[in-house]
């Protein structure tokens, strides 16, 4: 889980169980969707299988990605929440925002971070 929410990965999970199956753990799948700004999809039913296939598809090819550059470059290690609120003018409702709820500030410093004074 810690690795998937670090990654640039984004999960869609699809829970495929036997209706009889009692040890499912939903709950795993969900996680790991929203670890990394996905969705997590657990169909009734076989045949809806093709249309949350179709659903995350359209997620995909809709999709945006946006920079973050923080005011604290410190490669802590130490976990940073984020929130991300999309507005536009004129437009009355609400936007469907899905992103990481933070991010580890972890590793090497970028090549260009190195050199700053």
């Amino acid at each position: 889980m810690k690795l998937a929410g670090q990654s640039n990965a984004v999960i869609y999970t699809v829970g495929i169980f036997q209706a009889e199956d009692k040890e499912r753990n939903l709950g795993v799948l969900k996680d790991l969707a929203q670890a990394t700004a996905a969705k997590p999809f657990c169909p009734e039913e076989l045949p809806e299988v093709t249309a949350i296939c179709e659903r995350i598809a359209r997620d995909i090819r809709h999709q945006y990605t946006i920079a973050y550059e923080p005011i604290n470059m410190a490669h802590d290690g130490a976990y940073h929440a984020i929130r991300v609120v999309a507005r536009a003018k004129g437009h009355r409702g609400g936007f469907a925002v899905r992103t990481r709820t933070g991010y580890i500030a972890s590793g090497e410093p970028r090549r260009d971070e190195k050199n700053a004074p």
